[in-house]
């Protein structure tokens, strides 16, 4: 991998990097607001419940002094002021009480703890007067929601408790209603933000009071709610669902009563609980967008930055290695290559050529078509030797002037002939007029020179060789190619 593809990967990684360590943050911090809503309405409901149980408990208790009250027979013999006065004590003056009454089996109101003179009415149909007509041993009874028959009929619940005679047999019930105020206020006072609510269930699925209140929802039955199936299956705990009453999604935290039939359930709307938590994600994950999209541009614009300087820095050692008319290594190049393929050669004991290449009456052609010409031409043949040199290994330089020098590892005399007899070939066949060439256009003459390399001779002596060879090339006709090997030199 390059270099500007490391910068810009590591840019990429660091980003990715910072950014996972802020979405676990907030990550962190959503589950820390969840779960300090999830206390909250723990400690809410609990709150609830032990006010609510705390004052029924003591409505039961008057409850119970009258039952026990009407077993006294000296106390059933004294005059309705009397009894009045002995069995309801200060509880039934409370503000959310709508009435405390004694019920005789036949459904009428016998003693009034509001007044000497017993409200009138018939109640033997009310539930809160069969259920214990029909339930012997059934102990304090909460009804559902109703409106009472007593006073301007508001909404309450009533708790009652069965009057037995000394034979077991019914003799009616003591009647506390609780004005449904009592809860709206309590629950009014409680905030849980624009979307929470709060409520008091009946175990069986009938709300007595919710808030945000609404009528409607009072006496309302919701017992094939998901909600309530929770409550009904552990004496609490907290849970998120869908309230069926609104289509609000909801955190619950539940309790039910221990000793009545009544169910508290407080309920934070994820909106809700989320709000300072989003608000803060959306601040903390938009710095951090900017963040890493300036940290990786930055990191794309150093890397292009990098690549065009190692572009450049490329170009320049190429330049600096290039002659630049021709395209062909120059000549500090060429020694370079020279040296290290020979002592190459030298290590693996193979052939080593070169040829030394030479265009033909190049002064005479400058002088009859000028320089621009001239450099065409030189570029022409340049042309033609780097497409003759196929091998990688294989290396062609612009020696100077008009003369170029191939150089050939792992080739001996023959091969070196096969590629200068392509050479020569080429620069004839391109047919470039010469008006002062024997031929007509410009040829070039090339001297080989092929060499075992060892230790007793040296690269430069190769190239002299190659030299003289050309010299040879030349006096025989130009157009044509000279080897000279070790021992013998021949002109074709």
């Amino acid at each position: 991998m390059t270099g500007p593809r490391i910068l810009f990967c590591w840019g990429l990684a660091v980003a990715l990097c910072m950014s996972g360590i802020c979405a676990a943050i907030l990550f962190e911090a959503r589950l820390d607001a969840s779960n300090h809503a999830a206390d909250t309405s723990h400690n809410l409901a609990l709150l609830v419940e032990r006010d609510i149980g705390r004052n029924i408990e003591l409505y039961d208790l008057s409850i119970q002094a009258v039952v026990e009250g009407l077993r006294d027979p000296e106390l059933r013999n004294l005059s309705l002021h009397l009894q009045r006065q002995a069995l309801f004590d200060r509880a039934a003056t409370a503000r959310y009480l709508a009435a405390m009454v004694v019920i005789d089996a036949s459904g009428r109101v016998v003693l009034d703890a509001a007044s000497d003179t017993p409200r009138a009415g018939n109640f033997a149909e009310s539930s809160y007067f069969t259920v214990h007509r029909d339930n012997p041993h059934l102990g304090l009874y909460v009804s559902d929601p109703y409106h009472s028959k007593f006073g301007d009929g508001p909404l309450s619940i009533a708790l009652s408790r069965r009057i037995s005679n000394p034979d077991g047999s019914f003799a009616g019930i003591v009647l506390i209603e609780i004005d449904l105020n009592y809860f709206r206020a309590l629950l009014g006072g409680l905030s849980l933000g624009p979307h929470g609510s709060i409520s008091v269930v009946s175990r069986n699925g009938i709300v007595i009071m919710r808030q945000p209140f609404s009528s409607a929802f009072v006496g309302m039955d919701i017992s094939r709610a998901a909600t309530v199936r929770h409550f009904q299956t552990t004496s609490e705990g907290i849970f998120t669902a869908t309230a069926s009453l609104d289509g609000v999604r909801r955190q619950y935290a539940f309790k039910n009563f221990p000793d009545l039939p009544l169910i508290v359930m407080v309920a934070q709307a994820e909106e809700d609980i989320y709000a300072q938590w989003r608000d803060r994600a959306i601040r903390m994950g938009s710095a951090m967008a900017v963040f890493s999209a300036v940290f990786v541009g930055v990191s794309v614009w150093l890397g292009v930055q990098q690549r065009d300087r190692m572009r450049a820095e490329s170009e320049l050692r190429t330049l600096a290695r290039t002659d630049e008319l021709t395209g062909l290594k120059n000549r500090r190049t060429l020694f370079e290559v020279l040296d290290h393929e020979w002592r190459r050669a030298r290590r693996t004991r193979s052939p080593f050529s070169l040829l030394f290449i030479d265009i033909d009456s190049f002064k005479a052609y400058n002088d009859t078509y000028g320089h621009q010409a001239g450099d065409d031409a030189l570029a022409a043949v340049a042309r033609c030797i780097a497409g003759s040199v196929l091998r990688p290994c294989d290396s062609a330089a612009r020696y100077g002037g008009e003369e170029f020098v191939v150089v050939l590892p792992d080739t001996d005399e023959t091969g070196s002939l096969t590629v200068a007899e392509k050479i020569r070939g080429c620069v004839s066949d391109m047919g470039i007029a010469h008006a002062a060439s024997i031929y007509g256009h410009v040829t070039v003459s090339i001297g080989a020179a092929t060499r075992m390399a060892d230790h007793r001779t040296e690269a430069h002596v190769v190239l002299q060789t190659a030299d003289q060879a050309l010299y040879r090339a030349k006096h025989a006709g130009r157009n044509r190619v000279a080897v000279l090997g070790e021992a013998a030199s021949e002109c074709l």
